[in-house]
């Protein structure tokens, strides 16, 4: 399978409950088929005790979600929409929506 969502893309998660947010795509993971997008899926993790005055530290980090429940927002229609592919060679992406190129 081919992943059309790209680093530093802008994205909308269309399924799961975080459904509706928008964000930047930090990373990418083709091998397991999921995106890391920026301040959305937060979960919080248990630090370790820096101090036994001090109680146990949380902190909130982004958790990656399967690329099929994100859709790539088009910067010139400012839609979400489906990516298609101009060239094989060169991968041009292009918006099916407004047909402009992404990239």
């Amino acid at each position: 399978m081919k992943i059309k969502v790209k680093k530093d893309d802008n994205v909308l998660v269309i399924a799961g409950r975080e459904k509706g947010k928008k964000g930047k795509v930090i990373s990418v993971y083709p091998e397991a088929q999921r995106v890391l997008i920026a301040n959305v899926n937060l979960r919080k993790k248990t630090l370790r005790q820096q101090d036994q005055m001090i109680d146990k530290n949380f902190a909130e980090r982004e958790v990656p979600i399967h690329i099929s429940n994100v859709m790539v927002i088009c910067p010139h229609c400012k839609k979400p929409a489906r990516i298609g592919r101009r060239d094989e060679k060169k991968h041009t992406r292009f918006c099916r929506k407004c047909g402009k190129d992404i990239d």
